[in-house]
């Protein structure tokens, strides 16, 4: 192997500065600058995006001090790093965070409050950032936010959408999709390195030639190229010094204006490049559901693979020229589910055909660095990609695949010899009609650790989902169960509690979560118990308020908040969930409703834009929730509330007030949840089945402070083939009751048939996801969670044990278990000033 020398950087650095001061007097200097100097502006009291863009200046001024010595540190001790690639980072607003990381959240608000400003209101100019949907992509948020504190250099890859998911508008019960304009009033956050643009290929043909050696090489030639321009986000840790970085990608067209065709009239044609570029960065998760759709999905996933990996090897080459002898001990890439599957193949494309190393030189490189999360067990979300696709948009890439799958079979071969049926099983082609190709099984073949992320969810990938490569490769399946932050999801969002919290047991729980078990002997106390109440209700009432704005219904804040909000899918099922408020409505319309306990059924949640029986279910929601909210008779007894455009920053104001938490996903279909964590981090009681991260909550907290309904793993495999949910439906006068009801039209008296699919796939019995068999263990455990409710003083108790038991359920934990497990890395230590 060719090793060039390293090159010597000839740039010069800046005389060193004090930091600047974290006080209210410096703080509000900085922002009376940025807004009057940088910003052009004079009048604090209007509303505007240049007060909070300000207030961001001023605080990252002092995040980029300790962004530049984070770096240093990094590069002079050469250490190992993680390059984290996600197609999705739901960040959520980041200022408040920002502020409590650095420290001088108090200090802003002082110098705020000298101008007659109030920071909350600040903090509600932020624009949610739009990059990411669900719950991978605040993982991945989290995640970020635990590595930096726990000071692991660790750099997060994504794509810097242009318009993210899509705004969620409620039309006459619809779901309407409107664009996400979040980089409207830009992202003050943002730093652009055009000087570490990346150019990515898509399309042309493969070459081969013969080097000077005699070796054959290959060339990816006649490519339309697309140019990927990083921004970088500082991701501080909490309260030491270290700020992480969180690069983006912005796809940009070569040539971005034709000008001859412009001058030839031909004005569309002029600016084609430029905006087929420019669709990859465009959407987050286009709609697949046409081939167009598709096509842009893997030009995105190849995108963020390419550009990641070449930055990371743009880095090494700077620091070590062609050597990449120790490139493998110094560098890790974590998948973060299989959408960035295809970097096994492009690292190989790249160290074999841009740096000249062997086929053996490369993959030993490439299955030394590269590690995959698994985030799901449905097919659906495993990325089969067909291979006239591929070929035409990734050529080279597509040789590499081949190649890839034709060694593993081989070694297959050796180990199973004649078992042909395990080859096809195995094989990173699905061979048929219109050969498709795996990714994850492109992913497991060339990582050397694959996780999954609850206990169950991993169980069932070793002996179900990827069984033959767990049967072939035991040591590279492991388990980490997910977490979320508490600084995000407790200290900052649920500021009242954090600080009886803080009183009554310190404040080292913001960086050690395990802390939150002294809080298990206050959980009889009454007078503890008073002030964990009061803190619920006002945090209820502020959630009662937001509903109010954002749907004009007024909910009361003595009924129990019934929460259950995340993407809507049929396997989440949120069906189930209104069928338990069309029971309790039919209760209530029959008399039968004295002894039913006051309750506000908050569903929330949006659903893909292709995925059409989400959509049906979003209005089957609203539907019955305006015949209830309407009926005179629900008045002080049950209200249902769809809550529109469900954000991280709605989330924030939810899980502080739920008092129950819907954890209720067919049993072997979540493969965590972390949605489950957050509420019961403020309190919520989970109702919920044995599936994902609820096994493990129910473990901790104790089954006494958990609502488990619902059949398992083994007894919804037991049924397969012989389950009859209409024979379940005639057996139950309740739920025949219910059916009743949706069949009738009373819920859809002017659109006919609108209920009809969604009654015809409770009925079916090829029901994946058990919705029927699961409706009466559903309806008697939520009758004993209202009924414990009612017990005020042991709902309390119940609720402070299930916040003291989160511990465990922190990102710190589960980073630390990546690291020790998988990434091994050393953290960074700052220099001495």
């Amino acid at each position: 192997m060719k090793v060039k020398p390293a090159k010597q950087s000839t740039s010069t650095e800046l005389p060193k500065s004090k930091d600047l001061p974290m006080t209210a007097d410096a703080i509000l200097k900085d922002f009376s600058h940025y807004f009057g100097r940088m910003l052009g502006r004079r009048d604090v009291n209007a509303d505007s995006p240049f007060l909070y863009q300000a207030v961001v200046y001023a605080a990252r001024d002092r995040l980029m001090e300790r962004w530049g010595k984070t770096r240093d540190a990094i590069e002079t001790k050469n250490n190992r790093r993680v390059s984290y690639l996600s197609l999705e980072f739901l960040m959520g607003r980041l200022l408040r965070n920002a502020l409590l990381n650095l420290g001088i959240e108090d200090e802003t608000t002082e110098a705020l409050n000298r101008i007659g400003l109030d920071l909350e209101d600040i903090y509600e100019r932020e624009k949610d950032a739009g990059l990411g949907n669900g719950g991978l992509g605040r993982l991945a948020a989290c995640f970020l936010d635990s590595c930096a504190t726990l000071a692991l250099p660790v750099m997060g890859y994504g794509i810097r959408y242009q318009y993210g998911m899509f705004h969620q508008r409620i039309e006459n019960g619809h779901q309407i999709e409107d664009p996400d304009s979040w980089l409207r009033e830009g992202f003050p956050w943002e730093i652009e390195r055009i000087e570490y643009t990346q150019t990515i290929k898509f399309g042309g043909r493969s070459n081969t030639y013969t080097d000077m050696s005699g070796t054959t090489r290959y060339q990816w030639v006649n490519t339309h190229d697309v140019l990927a321009i990083p921004f970088d986000v500082p991701i501080p840790g909490y309260e030491n010094d270290i700020v992480n970085t969180l690069r983006l990608w912005s796809a940009s067209a070569t040539d971005g204006f034709d000008l001859e065709e412009f001058n030839a009239g031909s004005y569309v044609d002029a600016v084609a490049s430029k905006n087929a570029a420019e669709n990859i960065s465009m959407v987050l998760y286009p709609n697949a559901a046409t081939e167009n759709g598709q096509e842009l999905r893997l030009r995105q996933q190849y995108f963020l693979a390419s550009a990641s990996l070449q930055d990371t090897i743009r880095y090494w080459v700077s620091q070590h020229g062609d050597d990449f002898g120790e490139f493998a001990e110094k560098n890790c890439f974590q998948l973060n589910d299989t959408h960035p599957a295809v970097a096994v193949a492009e690292l190989m494309r790249l160290l074999m055909d841009e740096h000249g190393l062997s086929w053996d030189e490369a993959w030993g490189i490439t299955s030394s660095t590269m590690a995959y999360t698994n985030h799901t067990l449905l097919p659906e979300a495993l990325e089969l990609w067909p291979v006239s696709m591929f070929r035409g948009l990734l050529p080279r890439v597509l040789d590499i695949i081949y190649e890839i799958n034709a060694r593993f079979i081989a070694e297959i071969s050796l180990r199973w010899p004649g078992d042909n049926d395990r080859v096809r099983r195995m094989s990173l082609i699905q061979e048929g009609g219109d050969p498709m190709l795996r990714m994850a099984y492109l992913a497991i073949v060339g990582s050397y650790s694959v996780n999954g992320v609850a206990a169950l969810h991993s169980k069932l990938l070793r002996e179900g989902l990827f069984s033959d490569f767990a049967e072939l490769w035991p040591e590279k399946f492991n388990n980490k169960t997910n977490g979320v932050t508490q600084r995000r999801w407790l200290a900052a969002c649920n500021r009242e509690l954090a600080e009886l919290i803080s009183e009554k047991i310190g404040s080292e729980w913001t960086t050690d979560l395990a802390q939150l078990e002294k809080l298990a002997e206050f959980a009889d106390d009454p007078e503890f118990q008073l002030r964990w109440r009061t803190i619920k209700q006002s945090n209820k009432s502020r959630l009662a308020k937001n509903i109010a704005a954002k749907t004009g219904l007024q909910v009361s804040t003595d009924t129990i908040f019934d929460v259950q909000v995340k993407r809507i899918h049929e396997y989440k099922r949120q069906l189930l969930n209104l069928l338990h408020a069309v029971h309790l409505y039919d209760r209530i319309r029959r008399g039968d409703g004295d002894d039913i306990v006051p309750r506000t059924i908050i569903i929330g949640g949006k659903a893909a834009p292709g995925y059409v029986m989400a959509k049906d279910i979003i209005k089957c929601i609203n539907n019955v929730a305006r015949v209830i909210n309407s009926d005179p008779m629900m008045t002080g007894k049950l209200q249902l509330i769809f809550y529109p455009d469900y954000n991280v920053s709605a989330m924030e104001l939810i899980c502080p007030a739920a008092d129950l938490s819907e954890q209720i996903s067919t049993a072997g279909k979540e493969a965590s949840g972390t949605g489950n964590m957050k509420f019961m981090m403020n309190g919520a009681l989970t109702i919920g089945t044995l599936d994902g991260a609820n096994v493990e909550i129910r473990e901790a907290v104790g089954a006494d402070n958990f609502f488990l309904f619902g059949l398992t793993v083994d007894q919804i495999e037991a049924m397969r083939g012989q389950y009859d949910p209409q024979a379940i439906i005639e057996a139950d006068n309740d739920f025949k009751r219910v059916m009743d009801l949706l069949d009738s039209g009373h819920f859809n008296r002017f659109e006919a048939g609108l209920m009809d699919g969604i009654t015809q796939a409770i009925r079916e019995p090829a029901d994946l996801w058990m919705t029927a068999a699961d409706f009466r263990s559903f309806v008697d455990t939520q009758k004993v969670a209202a009924k414990a409710y009612v017990d005020t003083t042991h709902w309390t108790k119940m609720s402070i044990l299930n916040t003291a038991a989160s511990g465990q359920f922190s990102t710190d934990r589960t980073m630390r278990d990546y690291n020790d497990d998988i990434w091994h890395l050393e953290p960074v230590v700052l220099a001495e000033e």
